[in-house]
Formats: C-alpha cells, structure tokens, sequence
C-alpha cells in the first residue's frame, strides 16, 4: 500500500507527456502511454486492494502522508491519501472501468487528429477522479472535484470546431460551477465550525460541536448537497448531461459510469455523519433523487437520440443513489454506484460501436435490424439493457436495484419506495424500446462490424460484470459507513417480487408497442393531450427553457444595456483625473531659475500663513 501514490501520479505523468508532446507522438505511443497509464493505475489498485483486504490496516484505513502543503497557524492542510472500504471501491470503478474504456478508445479514436490531446485529457480526468476519492482532506477533495470540472469541459468540447460542442462544453462548465460554488461556501462553513477539514477530524467532531438539527449543520449539510446536485446532475442543476453527448462516445462512458457524475453520492457517502446530524438535509437528498428519477425516466421515454437516451438513463440511475442516501441505505448507494458503472459503460462503448457502424447516425428510428449485423454488440445491450431494467436473477442491476427498495421500505420511507418502483417501470419501458427499435424491424441503414482486441475484449469483460457475476464483488463498506434499516424477511421477498414485477410489465409493455402495434398505442400517438405531454417530457420538462428566461436572457439584456460598460468607465476617470493632474503639474516644470526661486518663495509664504492664523 505504500506505492499507493502510484494510482493518481500514473495517468498524471500520461497526461504531461502526451500534453506536452502532442503533435510530435506517433499514435501507436500515444495509445500506448494513455491507455498504459490508466493500466498502471488500475494493477496498483489491484495489488493495493489485495494487502487491504489480506492485513487490514488498523483502524480499517491507511493514510500515506505526502506534504503539508501549507501551514498558517492552526491551518496546516496536510496531502495525505487515506484508503479505506469507499475509497477501495471507488478507486476499482475508476481505474477497473476507466481502463476499460480507455482500451475501447483507442480503437472508437483510431485516426482523430486529435487522438494523443483525448488520451491527455481522458488521463487527466481519471488523475483527478482518483485525487478527489483518495484525499483525506475536504480541501484536496475540492481540488480533484474542480479537476473533474476543468476535463469534463475539455473533453465535452473536444471536437472544439462545431460550436454546438464549445456551447454544450461552456454550458456544462457553468452549472457545475453554480454547485461548485454551494460546496465551497459549506467548507469555509465547515471550517469555521470545526477548525478543521480533515475528513476524519471532521467527523469524530461534529456530533460533539452541531446540535442534532441545528440550524449551522443542516446549513452545512445543504450546500454539500448543492455541490453533489451540481457534479451529479440532480435536480435542479441537471440539465448539462443531456448536452454533454457532444463529446466522443468513450467520453460519455467515463463520465456517466466511473467518474464525474458518481463523485456526488461519493461526497455526500463520505460526510454521513454531517447528513445523520441534520435529518432535514438528508430527506432533501432522498427527494431529489427521487424527483431526478422520476423527471429523466419520462424524459427518456419519447428520446430519440441513443445517446441522450442513455444520458437519462444516468440521471434517473443517480437518482437512484441519492435515494438511496436519503434513505440511510448508504452501502446500497455505493454498492448501486459499482454495478452501474458496470452496465452504464457497457452501454455506452455499445452505443458507440453501434455509432460508428451505422456511419455516425443517432437516430434511433434510422437504425434497425442490427441484431444480426452487430451480434456482439445486440448481447452487450441485451445484458445491459436488462441491468439497467433490473431483470430479476440474471442481471446485476436487479441486486443493487432490489437493496436500494428494499431499504427505503424497511426504513418507512414508502413514498420514496412508491417513486422507485414507479422509476423501475419507466426505466425497462424506455431501455427496451431502444434495443427493439435498434436491433429488430427492418434494417434503415448498412451496419458493419468493429474488429480488433481493443473492440471486444472491453466488451466482453463488462458483459460479463454486468450478468449476476457482477453482484458477486461486494463493497468492503462495514467499517466505513453505517448498516441500512433492516426488516421482515417475508416484507424483503415481497419487495424483490414487486420489483421483478415492474421490470418485466415494462419489458413486455415495449415488446407489445414495438411488435403489436396495438390499437392503444396508436390513439395515445394521435391524442393531442399525449402529443402535448410528449413534447414536455421531450424537452425536458422545460428546463431549459425556464432557465433561459430567468438567467440567460436578464443577463444578455443587461450586456446590451451595459454594453459600453458604465462601471469601467467610472473607474477609468481614476487614471484620467490622475493624468490631468501629472499635465498640470509638469507645466511648471519651465527650466527657469526665477520661476523655481519664486515657487520656493510663494510656499514658504504660505506654510507661514498656515501656522500663523492655524
């Protein structure tokens, strides 16, 4: 565990080379060096992983203390690396799963002018992930939560010439930073409670300095979860994922399964204790779950982009998790955290291969009849597809799923059960009615096959993690967060089944709509009231449209108005006035003697006055 360091200064030193010398590295190396680092990264995590669970380090952490980075009285942050059971399991996601989209990616990135510039950015991003999960201190946390930030605009934007890609990029950048922002002024809150932002400190102290409700705590603990809405995409700062499909398909992969969008059930799993002490700040968290949810699953279902329908795909499965916090089920959120990194970057590396064989087409309806084109890739979203449904007993999904119901139940939090069951059903109606409208009917367009190591191996090894194989990898989350509610074992089979149920009616309803063409269906598509809920839940529930009037337009309308900058130009009399005065008094600068002798002579004169009549 002593090489620990090792897991972040990797991808960072891939990142510096490949910076540095883009432009000059041939793109085999330049393949190598990307991919090679995250491999470094994950075989550290691997063997790091191993002496953890082999020795537990006493105490179930070991910190490696690096530097103190400063030291200002009391304040002296130190950069240290803590390893525990949450960040072992995150640090797996990142490196296990980032390394398999890194694989992917340099096949789906094959002859990109800009191929060694992605995998710098995709090292950069994975460097930053790991900083922000293995910090030991809130505020080196906050500096891997900006790095994310920082890439995510990067590689968002990285085809930088369409400017629909620069606008998604800014726009991503903007309300993460509007999150960023709540996060920011809970630490120095934080801070100035506890004198501290050590994350260990913190924790040991806070039940003993905050009342339990107390105005300062539930304060604290709400603008921690203003920054998790922000990163994570929850309501109300949701509305950049859909956007952020301009990127490159493994991009969205790492994204939406290992990195930016999980490092919010990361911050608000990590600081339990300050949600526990404020139990109004941890309902928010499960009320904003379930509203995600609930909001991208009907969003979802009238999509027509593969990508943006997998994008809502992810903001319903964090919403998921935040429920899942809200609920007090923590391990159930990490351990749902896992198995959707697993199928959610299965799905979009077989979105992407089904992208490139269908020449860069999107639209699920100009697809079709790709099961037997693309037999490799109609597996991937058959398993994956069936994951994010929760089909019962086969799929991984069905168990992180099934506990985080389960929980919500047993805790008495039936309205946040109701809305999960209710999200369960929305989420196998839409999955399944992507896979038959792109996998069966009549082929719309020629379809080819990818080849090649770096295409099937990632594949194939995330199928498998997303089949029931997956639910065998257990979190070591014992010593590091508290146990769920727990309940009548005869109540949990009610639940597994009610939620086998959901999945299966939600299949069989797509089945019915795509193969049967009922009569129903049919009426609902001409109803004007459907169509009418159709184009809201298509655009979002307006969103961004609201957001537009209230933000967007007052501001452009203010830059027009101001548009010669009246402040700048208050300012700018400063060095007018400063430089009239610097012309009057050089007038006086002649070069004669009698002028000088007289100056001299006037002010004396009235240095005398002054004191005389003072």
């Amino acid at each position: 565990m002593n090489l620990l360091f090792l897991a972040f200064l990797s991808p960072l030193l891939g990142f510096l080379i490949l910076a540095f010398g883009r432009g000059r590295i041939p793109e085999k190396a330049a393949a190598v060096i990307g991919v090679g680092s995250i491999g470094v990264s994950a075989l550290v995590t691997a063997v790091a992983g191993w002496q953890f669970m082999q020795n537990p380090p006493p105490g179930g952490a070991f910190v490696q203390p690096l530097w103190t980075w400063m030291s200002v009285g009391s304040f002296a942050p130190q950069f240290a690396l803590r390893l525990d059971g949450l960040s072992l399991t995150m640090m797996g996601v990142i490196t296990g799963v980032g390394f398999l989209i890194h694989l992917f990616a340099s096949w789906y990135m094959r002859g990109d002018d800009g191929y060694g510039r992605f995998f710098s950015y995709m090292n950069l991003f994975v460097a930053s992930m790991l900083f922000l999960v293995l910090g030991d201190n809130l505020l080196f946390v906050y500096f891997g939560w900006e790095g994310v930030g920082l890439c995510s605009y990067l590689l968002i934007g990285f085809w930088y010439k369409d400017p629909a890609n620069g606008a998604a990029a800014r726009k991503a950048f903007i309300v993460t930073r509007v999150g960023d922002t709540f996060m920011a002024l809970g630490l120095f809150l934080l801070f100035h409670s506890l004198h501290t932002l050590n994350i260990q400190e913190a924790l040991i102290l806070a039940p003993a300095v905050f009342q339990p409700g107390s105005l300062i705590v539930t304060l604290i603990a709400l603008l921690l979860l203003g920054g998790a809405v922000g990163k994570s995409a929850q309501l109300p700062l949701q509305t950049w994922l859909p956007d952020a499909m301009a990127g490159p398909t493994p991009v969205s992969a790492l994204i939406h399964a290992a990195t930016m969008v999980t490092a919010g059930v990361y911050l608000i799993a990590r600081t339990h204790t300050l949600f526990e002490l404020a139990p109004f700040a941890q309902a928010m968290v499960g009320l904003t779950g379930a509203a995600t949810l609930l909001l991208a699953g009907f969003t979802a279902l009238v999509q027509t982009d593969i990508k943006r329908i997998l994008a809502y795909s992810t903001m319903s499965q964090i919403g998921y998790m935040f429920l899942a916090l809200g609920a007090g089920a923590w391990s159930a959120a990490i351990f749902h955290l896992m198995t959707h990194a697993f199928f959610k970057a299965l799905l979009f590396l077989s979105a992407g291969a089904v992208i490139l064989a269908c020449h860069h087409e999107q639209d699920i309806f100009k697809m079709g009849g790709l099961r037997k084109k693309l037999p490799l890739v109609f597996w991937c979203f058959i398993i994956g597809g069936g994951a994010l449904a929760a089909f019962p007993g086969l799929t991984v999904g069905f168990y992180s799923k099934d506990e985080i119901l389960w929980q919500a139940y047993a805790g008495g939090h039936i309205n946040l059960f109701w809305a999960g069951l209710l999200g369960a059903f929305l989420t196998s109606l839409y999955t399944f009615r992507l896979i038959f409208t792109v996998f069966y009917g009549e082929a719309k367009t020629d379809a080819h096959a990818g080849h090649g190591v770096a295409y099937w191996l990632p594949l194939s090894v995330l199928l498998v993690l997303s089949t029931a194989v997956g639910a065998l990898i257990h979190p070591p989350l014992a010593k590091v967060l508290p146990a769920g509610p727990e309940g009548d074992e005869s109540a949990r089979h009610m639940v597994e089944g009610a939620s086998a149920a959901v999945a299966i009616l939600g299949i069989a309803l797509a089945g019915w709509r795509f193969f049967g063409q009922p009569a129903l269906f049919r009426w609902l598509e001409n109803n004007a009231l459907a169509r009418l809920l159709a184009r809201w839940w298509g655009a979002a529930f307006g969103f961004d449209w609201l957001y537009d009037r209230l933000f967007v337009k007052p501001f452009l309308w203010a830059v027009r108005v101001n548009a010669r900058d009246f402040f700048d130009q208050i300012i700018g009399l400063v060095p007018v006035l400063l430089t009239s005065f610097n012309k009057a008094t050089a007038l006086s600068q002649t070069g004669r003697l009698r002028w000088y002798t007289a100056s001299v002579a006037l002010g004396a004169v009235l240095v005398i006055a002054a004191v005389i009549y003072k």
